[in-house]
């Protein structure tokens, strides 16, 4: 009977073993037409652990999962939830259309080498990993490296080379009418967040405006139990009898509170003018754990070049009226909304009904 269960056993490991071996000379050969391009660890949760990519001039950028879903970019700033989700769908659903004749290869191997992207994908991988993943044995970091080229004419799929591959293919999403080559970027700015807090009301433990040009306008409301006080700043004192509804409606916005996008260019007229003197407002926001954000804001001007003709620096009337500079965090300048701003960036008066004008504009 001993003996018996010693054969099953020694069996049971040697099949094991060959199977194993085959598994790893299997994903060590090349892979052909017949396998598909997708990298199936993309559909799942934590599945991909980083991704580098980098372009023909010398720009570059990495994505790192550091805990649960989130990423950062260059190891320093979080990463947009969207386009990292977005670039997870394309890495898991993209598929094969056609692989490149050989007539046609050279010619699109020779634009790929003159303009593509390298993309390196680090993912979690396994050994033997059999019944839909449902059984899977030694685990593993691997790597795929494949280059994106150009589109195709019809706009419909992307030119891709996979390393360790013969030929160029013709990629695409099956159902999605659209190329895949904007969806690999490799300017790090356009992976950031632009994220400047998500706190839910419950979060918030203090929202201080301060108004450099009015500081008797200025206040901040402060988090006293399951409630908020109003607080002027200049004098400092308490201030009851405020409008309710619009400090909840304040305190509202900041549940997905976004800015548009960096401005990462700022005309020198303006950095002369518009942030050499104070900021508009100075926006604070803190939550329950003690963490805080800053935003200054400064106003933009649709025409810069014209300030160079005013002859009276108080009577500008040409700003942009969509949109106004703001610096977070004293790090990044970045450009927000009239729209969504409107209603953070009022003085105490309109919390206590004494106006009601908008004082951002």
């Amino acid at each position: 009977m001993k003996s018996r269960k010693t054969l099953i056993i020694t069996i049971a490991v040697i099949v094991l073993g060959i199977a194993t071996l085959v598994v790893v000379l299997t994903r060590g050969r090349s892979r052909t037409f017949s396998q598909d391009f997708q990298i199936e660890a993309a559909a799942r949760p934590g599945g991909v652990v980083k991704i580098y990519m980098a372009d023909k001039e010398n720009n570059e950028v990495t994505l790192n999962l550091v805990e649960d879903s989130m990423w950062l970019v260059d190891g320093q700033f979080p990463a947009s939830q969207h386009m990292v989700d977005l670039l997870m769908q394309t890495l898991s659903e993209m598929r094969i259309r056609s692989q490149v004749n050989k007539a046609a290869a050279e010619n699109v191997i020779r634009q790929m080498a003159a303009k593509s992207i390298k993309v390196e994908v680090y993912y979690k991988d396994y050994r033997i990993s059999w019944f839909n993943d449902k059984f899977r044995l030694f685990p593993f970091e691997n790597c795929r490296v494949f280059y994106v080229g150009h589109d195709t004419q019809d706009m419909m799929a992307t030119y891709m080379y996979r390393e360790g591959d013969k030929l160029p293919y013709i990629v695409n999403i099956p159902g999605f009418r659209g190329c895949l080559s904007p969806r690999f970027v490799v300017d790090p700015y356009a992976w950031r967040s632009h994220s400047i807090v998500s706190l839910p009301v419950q979060r918030i433990a203090k929202i201080e405006l301060q108004i450099p040009s009015s500081p008797e306008e200025s206040f901040s409301i402060e988090r006293e139990g399951e409630g908020f006080v109003f607080n002027l700043l200049n004098p400092p004192q308490r201030v009851n009898g405020f409008d309710t509804a619009r400090v909840a409606q304040l305190l509202s916005s900041f549940v997905n509170l976004n800015f548009d996008e960096y401005a990462r260019v700022v005309p020198q007229v303006e950095l002369d003018t518009t942030f050499s003197a104070s900021p508009r407002t100075i926006l604070t926001v803190s939550d329950i754990d003690g963490n805080t954000r800053s935003l200054k804001t400064y106003i933009k001007y649709s025409n810069p070049d014209d300030l160079l003709a005013m002859p009276d620096t108080t009577m500008y009337e040409i700003f942009d009226i969509n949109r106004l500079y703001a610096i977070l965090d004293n790090k990044d300048t970045v450009l927000i909304q009239y729209y969504i701003f409107d209603n953070i960036l009022q003085p105490a008066s309109f919390f206590l009904g004494r106006e009601h004008t908008y004082f951002a504009r």
